[in-house]
């Protein structure tokens, strides 16, 4: 090879060494000026940063300020009940009780008691639990985690949040540590939370999770199912107790388990505190809680639903039929509308539709998003409260009839949708009988509906008072149980 050869080649490895390589082509041949850069690379993405303990100070770190912060809140509920305890185990064999006599099976009272847990939510002394713990109680007293116990008056019973306000009877010059309330609405799946009770009767005692799930339904029976779910240990005893998060403050009430063997095994429920928050402010101020009525009843939207109203997904609180002269029909609404949301958050059904219905005060303007037609528009709905009975809508019998000791009530549209009946219901229904009385021993029941008596239509109260207060040898009724309409002859 000539020097010239080799100069040039050595120069043409210089330039691949340095540059690269460039293709060029002997018929077009670009200039240096036409070739263009690779595009740059982005840089790859850099994983946050994890935090871990690195000092002894971090690695003691623990929940203890949180828990000094709220266990002094939460108190034991003691709840005694007496019941009627039969004497023998032969007082409902026939055989005996032919020979011998039903008098000598005669039941005794018992006394019987119940623990479980409550939070205090006044300094005036006023505490929140569930209406289980305290149902059929006839003496409840609270103690609190420094040793005082104080006997306690039940203020409110709602059965359909399933809490309970209890208020201390003689509290003195006592001031006591109220917790405060948080925003359940800000809880999301994976925060911390502890569980404060006292499980099994063993003492206060606190456990610590997270937030599993929210809006749960199908738990209990009450008319207001959305339970934040927890993995915090929640026992029997537990009940009524405080759910809080990492600022000490409460998040839900502790209501309950769901389990195989009675014990805990991760699947906990609380009531979110914002409804808890509502039967509190009642029991504090000593007044009734008042709740919004919408007037519409409604399903959950299914995949098919959703396809044929043209929605993306399925969610949301289909109307299926709307009370006449109801809010719901003055604000516009009908059969067939989807709401997907209350002031923004989220409807997935009508169980949550309630809820956030339910803990809005009365006369607050809300935005409720609907679908109407395939199009979404925001509707403004003041909220109204259900109806009051007047006087005039209901009855107690009293003197000597055969219904002596039964309360009852008119049947209206908000009553008729509470009860699940249809809006134009008729008869009066049965809110109360009175333990030992003639109705009792008749057989009536709350939330009995009688339609008629002695072939007279029970339409109004009054029509019920005057009738069930007469004289007869013998009671034609006709009244409505579970859903079924029975035919009833009984004597005067």
């Amino acid at each position: 090879m000539s020097m010239r050869s080799w100069i040039m080649a050595s120069c043409a490895a210089a330039v691949l060494a340095v540059g690269g390589t460039l293709a060029f082509s002997p018929w077009n041949a670009p200039s240096l000026a036409q070739v263009t850069a690779p595009a740059p690379v982005p840089p790859a993405p850099v994983a946050p940063a994890v935090e871990v303990p690195r000092s002894d100070a971090e690695i003691k770190l623990s929940f203890s300020p949180v828990v000094k912060a709220a266990s002094p809140s939460v108190v034991n509920v003691y709840a005694t009940r007496i019941e009627q305890q039969t004497v023998s185990p032969f007082a409902n064999d026939p055989f005996f009780s032919r020979f011998f006599g039903r008098n000598q099976f005669q039941s005794r009272p018992r006394e019987s008691q119940s623990l479980g847990s409550g939070v205090i939510v006044d300094a005036g002394g006023v505490i929140l639990t569930n209406r289980h713990v305290i149902e059929g109680a006839t003496d409840v007293r609270i103690a609190l985690s420094d040793g005082r116990e104080f006997a306690v008056d039940i203020v409110i019973e709602d059965a359909q949040t399933d809490l309970a306000v209890l208020r201390v009877r003689q509290p003195g010059d006592a001031v006591f540590p109220a917790i405060v309330f948080a925003d359940s609405d800000s809880l999301e799946v994976g925060d911390l939370v502890l569980a404060i009770g006292n499980p099994f009767g063993v003492g206060q005692t606190v456990t610590s999770g997270i937030v599993s799930a929210l809006a749960r339904t199908g738990v209990e029976s009450s008319d207001y199912e959305f339970f934040i779910q927890t993995d915090a240990a929640i026992n029997p005893g537990n009940s009524g107790g405080a759910l809080v998060d990492l600022d000490g403050h409460l998040v839900g009430i502790n209501t309950a388990i769901y389990s195989q063997t009675g014990g805990s095994v991760g699947i906990g429920f609380a009531i979110p505190a914002n409804m808890a928050k509502m039967v509190a402010q009642a029991g504090v101020s000593g007044g009734q809680i008042v709740r919004p009525w919408f007037g519409a009843k409604m399903q959950a939207v299914n995949s098919d639903i959703a396809q044929s109203l043209g929605m993306p997904a399925p969610h949301g609180a289909l109307i299926t039929e709307v009370a006449p002269g109801g809010p719901a029909e003055r604000a516009g609404f009908a059969s067939g509308d989807v709401i997907l949301s209350v002031d923004g958050m989220a409807v997935d059904d009508p169980s949550a539709f309630n809820f956030r219905l339910a803990t809005k005060p009365i006369g607050q303007v809300t935005a409720l998003e609907r679908v109407r037609a395939g199009q979404s528009e925001v509707v403004n709905f003041t909220i109204e409260a259900a109806p009051v009975a007047a006087g005039d809508m209901v009855a107690t019998i009293t003197g000597s009839s055969r219904f002596t000791g039964t309360s009852v009530r008119q049947i209206d549209a908000a009553l008729a949708e509470m009860k699940g009946l249809p809006y134009d219901a008729k008869g009066v229904i049965v809110t109360a009988v009175e333990p030992g009385s003639p109705a009792e021993q008749m057989g009536l029941k709350t939330d009995d509906i009688i339609l008629s008596l002695n072939d007279v239509p029970m339409d109004t109260a009054a029509a019920f008072s005057q009738t069930a207060s007469q004289r007869a040898r013998t009671w034609q009724i006709i009244l409505q149980r579970d859903g079924r309409v029975t035919r009833s002859i009984v004597s005067g």
